[in-house]
This record gives C-alpha cells, sequence and structure tokens, in this order.
C-alpha cells in the first residue's frame, strides 16, 4: 500500500478525523498538510491508518515493465541480479512487472548436437537453458530459484536444491525433460530472437518500459531501487517514500569482476560481459509477474 504525498489526500485525512471526533495527538509536530508525506510523519502522528485507507482508493497506473538481459555465468549479470535486482524486486514487487532473458552473448550455430555457443563455455549454455525453463515452468517462484542458483558457488549443482526449496510442487524431472527436450532448445531460441532484437551492447542490460537508453542503463547498474521509485507513476510505496536518496541497496563495492580474455577475446567483465571499464557505479500492479517467452 501506497502512502500519498498530495495535499488533496491529507485533507480528506484531515477531514475524517474531523468527522469521526479524533483530535491531532500532541506528539506530531507536523501541519496537516504532512500528514501523509511519509510513513514515518504518518506513524508519528498516529494516522497511518486513514492514510493507507485513503491513498487504497486512488486509481492505480501500470506498474514499472523491467527487464534483464544477461548471461547466467557473467560475474557482472550475477553481480546484479542478487545485490540489485532481487532486493529491489523483494521490496518493490507491488510496483515491478519483471522479464528475464538469459542468453545474453550468446551465439545461435547450425549444429544439432551443439545449437548454441557461450561465452562461458557449456556450463553457461547449460545453465542458461536451465534457467529458461525454470521461468516456464515455475511461474511466480522462478526469480527466487534463480536468484538462490546465481548466488550459490555452483549454478548447475544449486539448481535441483533450489527448485525443491522454493517450488516444491514442481516435479525436478519436468526441468530435466524441458532441458534435455525439444522445449528447452525452443525457449532458447525465443530468447535468442529477443535479445538479438533488442542489440544489448553488454550485458547486464536493463530496459524500462520497453526502452533502450544508456542514460537509464547507468542508474540502474547504480540504483535499481531508486530508479524503480522513480519512474514508477503511481502513488509511492512506503519504501520509497521513507528511503534516504543515498544507497539504500547499493552494496558494498566488491570491485568489478576479474577481468580476462573470454574464449571469444572479448572482455570478461568489462565491454560485452560486466561494465564498460569507464564507469565508476557497480550493479549492487498487484503481485509480481515474472514474464516468460513462449
Amino acid at each position: 500500500m501506497a502512502l500519498g504525498r498530495g495535499p488533496a489526500l491529507c485533507l480528506l485525512v484531515v477531514m475524517e478525523m474531523c468527522a469521526g471526533g479524533l483530535p491531532r495527538r500532541a506528539s506530531c509536530p507536523y501541519p496537516p498538510s504532512q500528514w501523509c508525506s511519509s510513513l514515518q510523519v504518518a506513524l508519528q502522528c498516529q494516522v497511518q491508518k486513514q492514510c493507507m485507507e485513503l491513498s487504497a482508493t486512488r486509481q492505480r497506473r501500470p506498474p514499472v515493465a523491467v527487464a534483464l538481459y544477461y548471461d547466467s555465468l557473467c560475474p557482472g549479470s550475477r553481480l546484479f541480479l542478487t545485490q540489485q535486482l532481487f532486493p529491489t524486486w523483494t521490496l518493490l514487487q507491488d510496483i515491478m512487472e519483471l522479464t528475464l532473458v538469459p542468453y545474453g552473448n550468446t551465439q545461435e550455430l547450425q549444429n544439432a548436437t551443439a545449437p548454441f555457443s557461450c561465452q562461458h563455455g557449456e556450463a553457461e549454455c547449460q545453465s542458461n537453458m536451465m534457467e529458461a525453463c525454470i521461468l516456464h515452468l515455475a511461474g511466480p517462484a522462478s526469480l527466487q530459484i534463480i536468484h538462490c542458483m546465481e548466488a550459490a558457488a555452483h549454478i548447475l549443482q544449486a539448481a535441483r536444491p533450489c527448485v525443491e526449496l522454493y517450488a516444491p510442487a514442481l516435479r525436478w524431472a519436468a526441468v530435466e525433460g524441458c532441458t534435455a527436450g525439444g522445449r528447452g532448445g525452443q525457449l532458447m531460441r525465443t530468447h535468442a530472437a529477443r535479445t538479438r532484437a533488442l542489440k544489448p551492447p553488454h550485458v547486464p542490460w536493463v530496459t524500462f518500459n520497453g526502452e533502450l537508453r544508456e542514460e537509464v542503463q547507468d542508474r540502474a547498474l547504480g540504483s535499481l531501487f531508486h530508479l524503480v521509485c522513480d519512474l514508477y507513476k503511481g502513488g509511492k510505496p512506503p519504501v520509497c517514500t521513507g528511503a534516504p536518496s543515498s544507497n539504500l541497496l547499493s552494496p558494498r563495492r566488491p570491485g568489478r569482476p576479474p577481468h580476462k580474455a573470454s574464449s571469444r577475446g572479448e572482455a570478461d567483465g568489462c565491454g560485452r560481459c560486466g561494465w564498460d571499464a569507464g564507469r565508476t557505479s557497480t550493479p549492487g500492479g498487484g503481485s509480481l509477474t515474472v514474464s516468460t517467452l513462449t
């Protein structure tokens, strides 16, 4: 539920309290026009119930559509997903619609036995397809499962325990059948078409409401949480209005992923996988919709 900022909403709160015979609390140092300006003020003035009830009657705006294009074994992608995307979704899932596209720098080949070539080797091809199948099969639990996998030391080894933990109704045999059968390849080809259409200059790459903008990308890698709060056009959730403006979800700076040459001669940890060397930032309605590509 969101606490509104507008004076009209605050006036409604005042009118409701007066009608109910509720006096202003002596501990409230704020004028009525500010009673619903933030969660902290509403709590101090003991009007949070009225503010929430009235803000709930306001028309909801469409959620912020966030799409992440990534490679499952890219160090920068893993850091962004675990330290920025997942914590942001945990706090702002009511105003976000999320799409995950695990493909990144993968190349599609004309080879029946090895149809894909991945920047970080065969293991990445397997984990990309595994996550594509989980997105297809696990529904709303997908992000929790993928976060669990990406936060582990060995993504593929963690897949089954993560699925059993967050989607116990999903049979592991169904996941294996997807990756070993034709469905996994179909999902990967769909991800390939979407990634080629976007042409992201590097991964991770994030789009907002379908737009590809470099200046927004820089903000996303610095503080995704504050960017989603800013982009949402409806009443801000209390966690947005009550959050300090500095580094709420910015992780400690662990340094950029290791800079080493990949098998295709690209820089692993900048350019194509991770962040450009010149950047200074590091990545740290209703319910969530994890969109899958079918």
